[in-house]
């Protein structure tokens, strides 16, 4: 349904990607994975003909519909969030505008109007032939968490995070033959991610999805897209068969490599040997041809990195840890939650969980000293040394001072060696940490925050959406670093396999701003609460 021939990317020096040939086949689901900076973005709006490659084609079938998720969610700042959706249809949504402005407009003695009148209401039954298309728009817009009253409110008037959504709504408003998704769980709650996860499975043509969320990657896909080594490999099956398979095989290649060495060092010892001898010279002649023959295939570095997260707290936990009583905040009419109350133990690694907008942001905000509850009160132990990932990290990071000049901003006693690896087991090269910190992305940004964090040694953890711009790779690695940690945590995040990984309590904040508090692990937590 659509695929690439010889597709080439470079910028200056820098190959992306080259020669890639590739055929996406339709009823396939596949997940595009790799390193940030391997491509991805890049590949994907090359697909959509949004940017155009240094060489090679992307060729479609002919007559194949094409959608991808919009990126800027300010474009349609003056639409109504109904019409922004319909514009998803960009042929419905001209006729339709069409049709209402000569209706309320048009002179209707005037066979020009009638006739183009006509020619619009065929154009409205080819793209929406059982005339649902409101229907359609607002059950999107509903599953997505926008009320029936707010369909008419203007885009302008909604977060930047509920603007992506609507972009969302937008892409599968089309029900396009060839889907593509970049990060298409940005800014959704669980329960909104679950219904994606349905939506998608259930999708006919072509699905190309880049996410960082291995459990939505598990859930959706059929073929993995390994974006590395300059090239794509294919895989079937999901993100977690691919990681046992591309494993395998990178063993495979090392324990071959290995082998043509130690074949390599036996025939070149034998010459070194014989080739002196007379009457072994032959043989050492024909040893020669075999070591030229013989290929030493090396084992090309994988873009992929591992970073190596550490939080070490400089002190023990006390028994006191934190006592939250009554909490309660609102802004203006809109009460956020009230008379909220819980008890942090020594030991408890917390997932907060919730809708969006039903107030973990306000309640760390809150937490950390940032923001005044209107009532109750909180208390940290004497023992207590907080580090905080704000969920607005990208715009905390901002300035032109090099990485480990940020970093030591916080205490000029902080050698700047330590400062240094820390920046390195963030994947940060001596030359990069010479960058200014507004000029990095927001991937980069994130392991910036948390080479700070792990500065800080403090014996508790606050991160709001950590996971946010960081890559499988690093996502995994903060997993294993939250469970390893001796410390305590409360991290707000929608990642499932995050969750997993290292919390023993889930909170989860309520709709009516009350709160479910679970001892266990996120798994028993679904068991008991989401049947």
């Amino acid at each position: 349904m659509i695929g690439t021939v010889n597709l080439t990317q470079r910028y200056g020096k820098r190959v992306l990607f080259d020669k890639i040939t590739i055929t996406l086949d339709k009823g396939k689901r596949y997940g595009l994975i790799g390193a940030n900076g391997a491509g991805k973005s890049t590949f994907m709006k090359i697909l959509a003909g949004e940017l155009e490659p240094t060489d090679g084609e992307v060729q479609i079938q002919p007559g194949a519909k094409l959608g991808m998720l919009g990126q800027n969610q300010y474009a349609f700042e003056d639409f109504t969030l109904k019409d922004a959706v319909l514009y998803g249809n960009k042929r419905l949504y001209d006729a339709q505008k069409e049709k209402e402005k000569l209706y309320m407009e048009g002179d209707f003695e005037d066979d020009t109007v009638n006739n183009r009148l006509a020619e619009l209401e065929m154009v409205c039954a080819d793209e929406d032939p059982t005339y649902e298309s409101d229907v359609h728009i607002e059950k999107l817009l509903e599953a997505l968490g926008f009320p029936a009253e707010q369909h008419n409110d203007l885009m302008s008037s909604l977060t930047g995070g509920d603007k992506f959504k609507i972009l969302l709504a937008q892409v599968l408003f089309l029900k396009p033959d060839i889907l593509l998704l970049d990060e298409p769980t940005n800014n959704l709650d669980m329960a909104t991610i679950s219904w994606l996860e349905r939506e998608l499975k259930r999708h006919e043509g072509v699905l190309v999805v880049i996410s960082h969320d291995r459990h939505f990657l598990n859930a959706v896909v059929t073929h993995i897209l390994d974006l590395d080594f300059q090239t794509i490999r294919e895989f079937t099956g999901n993100y977690d068969e691919w990681y046992i398979a591309a494993n395998l095989l990178s063993k495979q290649a090392e324990m071959e490599r290995n082998k043509a060495l130690k074949e390599k060092e036996e025939l070149e010892k034998f010459i070194a040997r014989f080739s002196a001898n007379a009457s072994k010279a032959k043989q050492a002649t024909s040893r020669q041809k075999q070591l030229d023959k013989l290929d030493i295939g090396e084992i090309k570095l994988s873009s992929r990195r591992d970073p190596s997260i550490v939080f070490k707290p400089n002190r023990e936990i006390g028994n006191e840890v934190l006592e939250v009583s009554n909490l309660s905040k609102r802004y203006g009419d809109h009460t956020v939650f009230e008379n909220l109350s819980f008890k942090v133990n020594k030991g408890d690694k917390i997932a907060v969980i919730g809708a969006n907008g039903v107030g973990k942001t306000t309640l760390l905000e809150i937490l950390m000293g940032n923001l005044e509850a209107d009532g109750g009160t909180y208390k940290w132990g004497q023992t207590i040394h907080t580090t905080y990932f704000p969920q607005n990290t990208t715009d905390v990071v901002q300035g032109d001072e090099k990485l480990y000049g940020w970093i030591q901003n916080f205490d000029q006693k902080w050698h700047i060696d330590e400062i240094r690896k820390c920046l390195g087991r963030m994947l940060f090269s001596g030359e990069e940490q010479e960058k200014e910190v507004g000029a990095c992305s927001g991937g980069e940004k994130h392991r910036i925050m948390l080479s700070k964090m792990m500065m800080d040694a403090a014996n508790f953890l606050v991160l709001d959406e950590p996971d946010n711009h960081l890559d499988l790779e690093a996502i995994v690695a903060l997993g294993e670093a939250l469970h390893n940690y001796q410390g305590g945590v409360i991290c707000v995040t929608h990642d499932r396999e995050l969750i997993d990984a290292f919390a023993n309590r889930i909170i989860r904040i309520e709709a009516d701003g009350t709160i479910t508090d679970f001892e266990g692990d996120y798994e028993a937590f679904v068991e008991v609460h989401e049947k």
